[in-house]
């Protein structure tokens, strides 16, 4: 491979990644469904450990590369619009979940109230229904996790509301540090920010326990619950991965890979993390608060 010139798009060479990332996929899932049907989990912990291999292979080509002088201006273009891109469908990701939250909200429980002059459907499907959210009491109650109470905004939710949104000033002094070539706070701040982000994880974790044990919230719980859980779950996973993408980033800081002038790689993932902010806030919200 030769550096690439200012005029001309780096065309990179053939690699294996891709192939073997599709055999840790394909086993993954194929040892999901497995394990569904009363197997070992074996293979999906196989697939996954394919997966990870490849990631790893394949991320530390491309820093090799872009280390190397590889890539140029229309490169750091086309990697600045391919994040823009995938964000863009986080949003729609997310987007359909605050959607079913809002039917469900919304409509369908007024409508089973007796809205929109359905006078019959409450007393015909569910006597004594109350059109009210959250959704505690569901029917056939024998059949479902009845929750006891709803999940309250100002304890750890509002904990970590706090810690999410100082880990994104930290990743922004972070990011100025870095544009004033200040090696040590750029550490220091991206530091915090990992150590905020697991924070987060570990609190939420503590949360869910908190939920299942004492306020018996479960995804078998009604619409409340299934909402509920697939919201902060999906969330939580997505900080998971914003905070090893934080820790990947920290240690390439430690060993210098970074100028003020080439560091996309931070910048993509302090958009990621910017994200996952605006994300909680909208759960914070919608989600525990009102």
């Amino acid at each position: 491979m030769s550096t690439a010139s200012p005029d001309e798009y780096y065309v990179p060479h053939g690699t294996y990644w891709p192939i073997i990332g599709s055999i840790g996929l394909t086993t993954t899932v194929v040892g999901f469904a497995r394990y569904l049907h009363g197997a070992e989990l074996t293979m999906m912990f196989l697939g996954i450990a394919i997966l990870i291999f490849m990631l790893y292979g394949w991320f530390g080509q491309v820093i090799d590369e872009s280390l190397g002088g590889y890539y140029n201006r229309q490169v750091d273009m086309s990697f600045r619009w391919g994040m823009g891109w995938f964000i863009l469908s986080e949003v729609m990701f997310f987007g359909a979940f605050f959607g079913a939250l809002f039917y469900a909200r919304m409509y369908s429980i007024p409508w089973l109230g007796g809205a929109s002059n359905n006078d019959a459907t409450a007393w015909l499907l569910w006597p004594n229904f109350e059109a009210t959210w959250p959704l505690l009491a569901v029917p056939l109650a024998d059949n479902f996790a009845v929750a006891k109470e709803v999940m309250g905004a100002w304890g750890l939710p509002a904990l970590n509301t706090a810690i999410l949104l100082t880990s994104g000033l930290t990743v922004t002094l972070a990011h100025h540090a870095l544009k004033r070539q200040d090696r040590v706070w750029l550490v220091y701040w991206l530091f915090a920010t990992v150590a905020l982000g697991f924070l987060f994880v570990g609190l939420q974790a503590a949360e869910y326990v908190h939920a299942y044990t004492e306020l018996n919230l479960r995804l078998d719980s009604g619409i409340y619950g299934s909402t509920f859980y697939m919201l902060t779950g999906f969330h939580g996973f997505h900080v998971t991965l914003g905070a090893i993408m934080l820790l990947v980033i920290l240690i390439r800081s430690m060993k210098g890979h970074f100028s003020p002038e080439n560091h996309f790689a931070f910048e993509a993932v302090a958009w990621y993390w910017h994200f996952v902010d605006v994300v909680w806030l909208g759960l914070f919200i919608f989600v525990y608060w009102i």
